[in-house]
């Protein structure tokens, strides 16, 4: 388990990086990280947004870590990182199923090139840290 929780963690780090990236002006991979319609984007995330996104995604890299590699036996916190964690394994589960039009498992809009990444990438990630924070909150429990 230690490996995959490095690894979930790495990937959000990696992934909130890439957020302020984006944030930032950078241009590679935003037409893969926008769902679309029609090539229209369905939202233009501004770059306040995309900041605490980043920012949040390493607050979720933290929780994962202080479930696993931290003590929390005798600590204040126990039930908070608990919570948190199923919280956010709450969160990448619906993630990974989706809002049924353009995220998701069950999402209608198939064809845009974001549909193709969500398919083969970003939903499967989603599910996959889903049962990771799961089994992290269920570890320490």
């Amino acid at each position: 388990m230690s490996v995959i929780t490095i690894l979930a963690i790495l990937a959000l780090i990696l992934i909130g990086l890439l957020h302020f990236y984006l944030a930032f002006g950078g241009v590679i991979g935003i037409d893969i990280a926008i769902p679309t319609e029609d090539d229209k984007p369905l939202f233009n995330p501004g770059k306040v947004a995309t900041v605490i996104v980043g920012i949040v995604l390493f607050g979720f890299a933290f929780v994962a870590y202080m479930l696993y590699f931290y003590d929390l036996s005798s600590s204040y916190y126990r039930d908070y990182f608990i919570i948190s964690g199923w919280i956010l394994s709450g969160i990448f589960t619906l993630r990974g199923i989706g809002e049924f039009n353009a995220v998701g498992l069950f999402k209608k809009i198939k064809s845009s090139k974001f549909a193709y990444f969500d398919t083969r990438f970003y939903t499967p990630f989603a599910l996959s840290m889903g049962l990771v924070f799961a089994v992290l909150a269920y570890r320490v429990a």
